[in-house]
């Protein structure tokens, strides 16, 4: 359909876990449910990531539902395996951005100039600007068109330092998110490790953890006018039930 609403989401291309020799990405659930709450809800959903090409995947110990179907899903697949560079993502084509989370975000989100100009456009633009867990790293050297943090004096959220702690990766990523978003003047509000949350000012759109993607793929949905399923009724319908 030639007038469908188009999405952004953008992954990570980084892959090493620090100096551990462990391998890391993006998260795919973060990345692949609210892929298809958009989806389903007639939005086309474009993938980028930081360098193009194939992103990697975090490894995972269990393959949710929607992991599952985006895998089984060429045209999704495609999607990803050739992601678009970001910076030669033009963000006038799209509603807003979302950035999925996974460590490696930790690393090459906050150094990227091509994401920072593409979330600075979409928040100048008054764009949907959302991210979960790790994603909002991708906020951190973002500014204003007056030059202030996108996040100064705005409820923010993101995988809370408890968190880092209780996977014993506070010392391995390059800082505390948390501490990052709270020392840019962010309104930090979290809920208990590893529960869900949905953390919302406007325009900006934030989840704490894997479990909060779905609310934040809901919250899109609203900010853009079109009544969402909860992540629940959403997977029934597409079971056919």
């Amino acid at each position: 359909m030639k007038n469908q609403k188009r999405f952004l989401f953008v992954l990570t291309s980084h892959d090493q876990l620090g100096e551990t020799g462990e391998k890391t990405g993006f998260h795919f659930d973060e990345m692949a449910q609210p892929y298809y709450i958009l989806q389903d809800h007639g939005f086309v959903v474009d993938i980028a990531s930081i360098k193009g090409g194939e992103p990697p995947a975090a490894p995972m110990k269990e393959q949710p539902e929607s992991v599952v179907r985006f895998r089984n899903d060429k045209e999704a697949m495609k999607k990803l395996k050739g992601s678009k560079k970001i910076d030669a993502v033009d963000i006038k084509h799209y509603e807003g951005i979302y950035l999925p989370g996974g460590h490696g975000a930790m690393w090459d989100f906050p150094e990227s100039e091509g994401l920072q100009k593409v979330v600075e456009e979409a928040w100048a633009r008054g764009d949907i600007v959302a991210a979960v867990c790790h994603g909002p790293a991708g906020l951190v050297n973002a500014r204003d068109e007056e030059g202030e943090p996108i996040v100064k004096d705005r409820c923010v959220n993101c995988f809370t330092n408890a968190e880092e702690e209780e996977v014993k990766k506070e010392k391995i990523v390059p800082f505390l998110l948390e501490s990052r978003l709270r020392e840019l003047g962010g309104l930090f509000v979290s809920e208990q490790p590893f529960q869900g949350i949905l953390v919302q000012e406007g325009t900006l759109i934030m989840g704490q953890n894997p479990k909060s993607s779905g609310l934040v793929a809901n919250a899109i949905l609203r900010a853009l006018g079109v009544s969402p399923y909860n992540v629940e009724e959403q997977e029934l319908q597409r079971k056919g039930a």
